[in-house]
């Protein structure tokens, strides 16, 4: 994911300093101030990093994609013990902060990581379509890469916990099943427009990490947008995809049916919340004279 960049500009004491391209700092008080990225830099980032990964090999994007699916399993993996560990369990407050939290281990694995997250790349990717420097087809191409990396990683990272969770007994089949429940417990609607803020958030997210200018903030980002969707339940569909897949191995309360209805609706929604929302909204205001 491309990185925001860095700018030079910064007030010290009662100064005032005039950056290159005419943009002025204020400052009080005696505190550094630094100038914020403007939108037009942020966006070009995008479309650089949106037109880099297009052009990518086959192998690179499907080996990226399946990095991030096995590393954002550790999110729900986390939850899992929480919940069986916790005396609490789901509305109480204090164990619900504890699981979005959690929940948001995995995103910071990946994103920091950089590996290939196909809600990130809803909005990303899409930046360089808007921009008429890549093709519908080259978006198709690393959506659907990136998507069956994402899916693949994830459903290997949950057999081996399935496999592998009898002998390290840190979390209970009741835990994942719960968690699994969270998604699916629902009617199709609202899975569908769930879906859509959901993506709209992890839209949020890749422009909020490219506009950060150091590392300590990307870590903040990611972990207030990633943990509002913890907090939320809304359906992420690659995160999604690991939770719910422990259900359908652990609890007869989870058919593949509702997995497959879950992935369907979510993926769809998420696709929808990246690119309307965050990516037609964003490129439309800063091209027509955004700061």
């Amino acid at each position: 994911m491309a990185d925001g960049r860095e700018d030079e500009d910064t007030l010290v004491g009662d100064r005032e300093v005039t950056s290159s391209e005419g943009n002025r700092d204020s400052v009080t008080d005696g505190w550094d101030v630094t100038e914020q990225t403007p939108t037009s830099e942020i966006l070009g980032s995008l479309i650089e990093s949106g037109v880099h990964e297009i052009r990518r090999e086959t192998n690179g994007l499907l080996l990226s994609g399946l990095s991030a699916g096995l590393d954002i399993g550790f999110g729900p993996l986390l939850m899992a013990v929480i919940l069986t560990l916790s005396q609490g369990g789901y509305g109480d407050l204090g164990t619900e902060l504890l699981l979005a939290s959690a929940y948001s281990v995995g995103f910071v694995f990946v994103i920091l990581g950089r590996s290939e997250l196909f809600t990130e790349h809803t909005t990303i990717a899409a930046m360089p379509v808007f921009a008429g420097r890549a093709s519908t087809t080259g978006l198709a191409r690393l959506w659907g890469l990136v998507y069956l990396g994402n899916i693949v990683g994830g459903a290997l990272f949950t057999l081996l916990v399935v496999i592998l969770m009898p002998n390290l007994g840190v979390a209970s089949p009741e835990a994942f099943e719960s968690i699994a429940l969270k998604l699916v417990d629902h009617d199709l609607e609202w899975l569908f427009v769930a879906g859509i803020f959901a993506g709209w958030l992890m839209g949020l997210l890749a422009w909020l990490v490219t506009a950060a200018q150091d590392t300590l903030s990307r870590v903040l980002f990611v972990w207030i947008v990633t943990a509002a969707i913890g907090l939320l339940h809304l359906p992420h569909s690659i995160a999604g995809n690991v939770e719910v897949l422990f259900g359908v191995f652990l609890s007869p309360m989870v058919s593949v049916i509702d997995y497959a209805a879950f992935l369907v609706l979510a993926t769809i929604g998420n696709a929808i919340g990246g690119v309307v929302f965050v990516g037609l909204l964003k490129y439309s205001h800063v091209v027509r004279g955004g700061a």
